[in-house]
């Protein structure tokens, strides 16, 4: 291309330029990806965040009661919960509980290893799919339409089709990369799976407790993570671990 060429062809580029969604570097940093912040720029057809009520933090059956009731309940009506019951669930299971926890950093009412907060909480309903945003409790979209078909595993389906939420649990390696206390097992493949697995494994514990304790039925469960993770659009480091179905329990056996 010669200079004339080059300079009839400025124009152009300007207007392709100014087409892009306008994305600054403070949002670019915040990003991990240009591909992200497009992504963020352009929010999933239908859907707006959802602003939960503020947690009820009392009331309830005690802590003792709730563990002489904890079970899994497979048979789960498809009745929507209460606003309410939502907002307290998802604070229960994940929520923020101290504005200065460990590091200087907020507290939650499940730990991490060197409190990285490696777990990414999506919430399935029958509308979408959200990303619990924990500081400002609310509901970020994700996904439009009903991903219920899409969670099961083994052909497993019956409550996870009807059922009004479903908790997807996803681990973000790169959460341990930023941690503020870099112990060397943060950076250590093997010894990851075991913090991961064990934070699942204390947030599914709190939605359980919570379960018992409000009359709900909960199941903990595998989920297809092939499926899942191209319908979230996950990034590289983020990887599909278990989901947890949440509601109402039907009449039949538990």
């Amino acid at each position: 291309m010669n200079r004339r060429t080059f300079l009839k062809s400025v124009p152009a580029l300007t207007v392709l330029a100014a087409a892009r969604p306008n994305l600054t570097e403070a949002v670019k940093e915040k990003n991990e990806s240009y591909g992200e912040a497009v992504k963020a720029a352009i929010p999933p057809l239908d859907l707006k965040p959802i602003e939960l009520l503020p947690p009820q933090t009392d009331g309830g059956k005690s802590v003792l009661a709730a563990l002489k009731d904890r079970k899994t309940t497979r048979d789960i009506r498809d009745e929507k919960l209460l606003p309410q019951m939502l907002s307290n669930l998802l604070w229960a299971a994940w929520g923020v509980n101290r504005k200065n926890g460990p590091f200087g950093q907020i507290g939650r009412t499940a730990a991490s290893a060197s409190n990285s907060q490696e777990i990414d909480l999506y919430v399935v309903l029958p509308e979408g799919t959200y990303l619990y945003e924990a500081v400002n409790h609310r509901l970020d979209p994700v996904v439009a339409g009903d991903l219920r078909p899409k969670v099961s595993a083994h052909g497993q389906g019956g409550a996870m089709l009807k059922a009004p939420v479903i908790l997807i649990y996803v681990v973000d390696i790169a959460k341990y990369s930023k941690s503020r206390l870099q112990e060397p097992g943060m950076r250590d493949a093997e010894i990851q799976k075991s913090y991961y697995n064990v934070a699942t494994g204390l947030i599914a514990g709190n939605v359980y407790l919570f379960a018992a304790s409000q009359g709900l039925a909960a199941w903990f469960h595998n989920c297809n993570k092939l499926s899942l993770a191209t319908e979230l659009t996950l990034r590289p480091t983020q990887r599909v671990l278990y989901a947890q179905t949440v509601g109402l329990p039907g009449k039949g056996p538990a």
